[in-house]
Order: structure tokens, then sequence, then C-alpha cells
């Protein structure tokens, strides 16, 4: 994909020399669903940044004045449809960077993949995200009770989450800008 700049940022594929940015916030996983994603060495970055160079599914977020990366946005297609999220190193955190990041990937979908549809799956307990998605427009749909589990306790038993699916439509984001 061509780079999206805002003002403070630069949405770009991945590049191998992201592995340590990628590494700093998926060591250790701030949100239950990206523990499935969580990396053990930086050797293990350097190959999961080298992967997702050659997608558009998974995009960098850079600070624009040092290239640094500070979390990526996601969206995966099905049809006129994408499931979007985004995921930020928490010593980023507090500065509208995952808002600026967020609204220019849904800009960017609707207005140059013909996105009829997007939507987010956010835990109940993730309120920072939820927030993001109301931020940028999004609608609650529901709330999926024991919908998924990305951990176990103590006796290998999952604690499954309960689980909102926000959505936009591409008129409702037209509407609101």
């Amino acid at each position: 994909m061509e780079p999206v700049e805002t003002d403070r940022l630069v949405l770009r594929n991945f590049r191998k020399s992201d592995a340590a940015g990628l590494f700093a916030y998926l060591e250790a996983p701030v949100a239950g669903c990206f523990l499935s994603l969580r990396l053990e060495s930086p050797a293990a970055a350097e190959a999961e940044a080298e992967q997702r160079a050659g997608s558009d599914e998974y995009l960098a977020v850079c600070l624009k004045q040092t290239d640094s990366l500070i979390g990526d946005v996601f969206a995966m297609q099905e049809d006129d449809t994408w499931s979007v999220g985004w995921n930020f190193n928490p010593a980023c955190g507090g500065r509208g960077y995952a808002v600026e990041a967020a609204r220019a990937l849904v800009a960017w979908l609707f207005s140059t993949c013909n996105a009829r549809r997007l939507y987010a799956y956010v835990e109940d307990h993730n309120l920072a995200s939820q927030r993001l998605c109301e931020r940028l427009g999004m609608r609650r749909e529901g709330l999926f009770l024991d919908f998924v589990s990305f951990r176990t306790d103590a006796t290998g038993a999952p604690i499954y989450e309960n689980t909102f699916q926000y959505a936009l439509l591409r008129r409702e984001w037209e509407a609101g800008r």
C-alpha cells in the first residue's frame, strides 16, 4: 500500500527494521485478544515484522518525525466488509495516537478500498478501545457473552471473555464527516 500520513503519524507496511518496536508491545500484550501474538524474543519479532511486511492486513503506525513504530492497525477483508482493530505500545498511550491512526485507517478503507461496512470486536473490560470505537462513530451492535477465550485458569480451563461488536457503515461515516 501507499503510506497514509496524518499530522503526526505514518501508516505504512511493516519493515524488518520495525522488529524492536514490535517486540516492545508484543513481548507482553496488554489486551487478552493479542496474547496469541506474544513474541518470545527479538528474533521472533524480526520474523513477525518480516512476515507482516508482505501484507496490507497489518499496518505499522509510526511517528512521522522519527519513523519509530508505536503500534499497528489492522484490517481483514470479507467481501465489502472489513474487520478492523488496533494495538499500541502502552508507553505511547494518552497522546491521541490511536484515534489519529484509526481515523486514517477508516478513511483509507472507505475511500480507497471501497469498504461498505467495518466492524470491531472489543472485550467488555477494554474501556479505552470501546471509547475509541465510539470516537470513530461506530455503534455498539451487540454483546456476546462468554464469546472467546484467550487464556486459561490454573486448572487449564478456558477463561471466556464477554465481547462487544461495534460497526460503522460508509454512509454513517460520510454523514458524520
